[in-house]
């Protein structure tokens, strides 16, 4: 007699079929119900204003969007810390991009991932300079009045940015709101010297009779901003996004040049590590 060959239960076929394609569908609209990535930029003591930069930060998400295949992303711009952190706790954005204090200051408590780097030296933040008329030394501008628009950030003056040379308590500190007053007033004698960066430096050249001003000291070249990514975001999407970052400005050549960046490139903590552990070292 001959034996029928062994064949698969048609029901327990369906079943695993269906199972397939329901897990399929499931992970389809998962990623179509998750909401794009949001994004905050924080650029402290930027010339210019949130208003202004925002509709080239639109334009540069359009093409993130497009490069990462993601519905339309969206982002805020600001200037000052404190409503950006406002904006973190309300709207839980996936990615940010920091200036160098507020990178220093938030990296811990917001466990933030450097996933790379803005090279954009016309926004500033790159060198800081003591600049004078008179005083020749680093030495000779202690004691005496010193105007600056970064007094607010004491601890990331003191720790990063001067590197031991001085410490803001050791002026007669004026604290400057505008980026092009500190050269003004020492220009006009109502400071001895002005703690700057590199950004107003090249503005001395607007400036009447800016050439009188003459840097006396120098700080160290820094990274720039920090690109970062919250403990949030998927890091299918992280990967993705750092993998995009360099060829983001030859796609949107308009929107970098317009706000000073040359080059967004991937990077990691790594490029940072000597400024984290300078800020996080008590002050003497």
């Amino acid at each position: 007699m001959k034996r029928a060959p062994a064949m698969r239960s048609r029901p327990a076929s369906r079943l695993a079929r269906a199972a397939l394609v329901l897990g399929v569908l499931t992970t389809l609209r998962t990623a179509l119900a998750a909401p794009p990535p949001a994004f905050v930029v924080l650029l402290e003591h930027a010339v210019g204003t949130p208003g202004r930069a925002q509709p080239y930060l639109d334009e540069l998400l359009a093409v993130v969007s497009e490069q990462n295949h993601w519905p339309k992303a969206s982002g805020r711009y600001f200037a000052e810390r404190a409503p950006a952190l406002t904006f973190i706790r309300d709207e839980k954005p996936a990615f940010g991009i920091l200036s160098l204090g507020a990178f220093l200051a938030l990296r811990s408590s917001l466990s933030l991932s450097v996933i790379g780097e803005v090279v954009a030296p016309k926004t500033g933040g790159g060198q800081y300079f003591l600049v004078s008329t008179q005083a020749g030394t680093a030495d000779a501008c202690k004691g005496q009045r010193v105007t600056t628009t970064f007094g607010a950030d004491p601890k990331f003056v003191d720790q990063v940015v001067a590197g031991g040379s001085f410490r803001l308590s050791e002026f007669k500190l004026i604290e400057a709101r505008r980026p092009l007053e500190p050269l003004k007033q020492v220009l006009r004698g109502e400071a001895a010297c002005a703690l700057i960066d590199d950004a107003q430096l090249d503005a001395l050249q607007h400036i009447e009779d800016g050439a009188r001003l003459a840097p006396v000291w120098r700080s160290a070249e820094l990274p720039g901003m920090a690109v970062v990514a919250f403990p949030r975001a998927n890091p299918s999407v992280v990967q993705s996004f750092k993998q995009s970052l360099g060829g983001l400005c030859a796609q949107a050549k308009q929107a970098c040049s317009s706000v000073g960046i040359e080059e967004l490139r991937p990077s990691t903590e790594a490029r940072y590590r000597a400024l984290l552990d300078a800020y996080s070292k008590s002050a003497p």
